[in-house]
């Protein structure tokens, strides 16, 4: 084996290509492993939002059926009573919903670790074949 001063332009390309490759399997390996992390977020999220409407909607019933009998007691007739109610339900539905779904979005499911990995990374690989 010859020293490292004494090596060939070939010796040294061919190297440079095997780290490359290491590289580039180093960066498939994060991005499964920050994907997998990205999914369990993702199921730990859908989890919550089910377990908070299971939780929500008899507390949200009863609270309804109490905002109607409050209505009615002041005064406003029961139809008027139980819209304005269920009207209320479905704001604070879409509410929960719009968080749920924030969760979920694009921004927060990106592998940012891994894009910017492999950013550094094509930065390095740049200065290699200069």
């Amino acid at each position: 084996m010859t020293s490292p001063s004494e090596r060939s332009i070939p010796e040294l390309f061919g190297d440079a290509m095997a780290q490359l490759a290491k590289l580039v399997g180093n960066e498939f390996a994060l991005a499964r492993a920050e994907m997998a992390e990205k999914a369990g977020q993702a199921g730990r999220a859908a989890a919550m939002i089910a377990a908070g409407a299971v939780v929500m909607i008899p507390a949200l019933v009863l609270l309804l059926f109490a905002a109607v009998s409050v209505l009615i007691r002041s005064g406003i007739s029961e139809p008027v009573a139980y819209l304005c109610a269920g009207g209320g339900a479905v704001v604070l539905a879409g509410i929960l919903i719009a968080v749920g779904l924030n969760r979920l979005s694009g921004d927060a499911m990106k592998p940012s670790i891994t894009l910017q990995q492999v950013e550094k990374d094509k930065m390095a690989a740049q200065e290699l074949v200069r």
